[in-house]
């Protein structure tokens, strides 16, 4: 009877860890986008409600490794639940490094919103879209180990990385043109990084997912392959 029982909250903390990884994830886009809307909109409040709001990203991080930790240390999973939970332990690290950058999205929102509009935000919401897809297919690709998923999401991060450098294109355009606009122009260009940042991230779990379910890492491949 013990060890029914041990094995039936062994499989509830599995299932938490899931959900809670899930969860955060949802946390992380949410931030994402509420934070490049407050800088469209022009929405201080906002930007300051998500910066306040990283706390519970944080708290779920911690709460999200100590659960990791304990299932390690009381019931010494192998091989399928093992590479799992250790995959768990990194994905939150990456979860909780772009909800750091939903935060300073924020902080140069507020800057750029107390000063006239340089220019009509069109690729940073782009990128954004992208990017929160990205989070939430390779999220989904953990759930349900599906590799081909993780490797679209890799592939994905091209169309982020040439978004980036067309923002960064532009933005030095202003100021060259108007040395004036050099302020604003480099926060502009500082949030597209951060969304080239947060898309690295979500890729860097997709690889991770690969590495879990088939023992293959693909970093650093110079080409990606078609399936897996």
């Amino acid at each position: 009877m013990l060890t029914q029982h041990t094995d039936k909250r062994y499989e509830e903390d599995l299932k938490k860890l899931r959900e809670d990884i899930l969860y955060m994830g949802g946390l992380v886009e949410d931030q994402i986008q509420k934070a490049v809307s407050s800088l469209v909109d022009r929405d201080s409040n906002m930007a300051a409600t998500i910066i306040e709001r990283d706390k519970e990203v944080n708290t779920l991080d911690v709460e999200i490794d100590e659960l990791c930790i304990q299932l390690l240390a009381l019931h010494q999973p192998a091989a399928r639940d093992l590479r799992f939970i250790t995959t768990a332990l990194k994905i939150t690290t990456d979860l909780e490094r772009i909800g750091d950058m939903a935060v300073n999205i924020c902080e140069r929102a507020l800057e750029l919103n107390a000063e006239p509009q340089l220019k009509p935000y069109i690729d940073i919401p782009r990128m954004a879209r992208i990017s929160q897809r990205m989070i939430h297919e390779s999220l989904d690709a953990f759930v349900r180990e599906d590799t081909n998923l993780a490797l679209k999401v890799c592939k994905d991060d091209q169309e982020v990385d040439d978004l980036n450098s067309q923002v960064f294109r532009e933005t030095v355009s202003f100021m060259i043109e108007d040395p004036h606009t050099i302020n604003r122009a480099m926060k502009i260009s500082f949030i597209s990084k951060y969304l080239e940042r947060i898309a690295d991230h979500a890729t860097n779990i997709a690889e991770m997912v690969v590495f879990m379910v088939k023992g293959k890492s693909i970093r650093h491949l110079k080409e990606l392959p078609q399936s897996i």
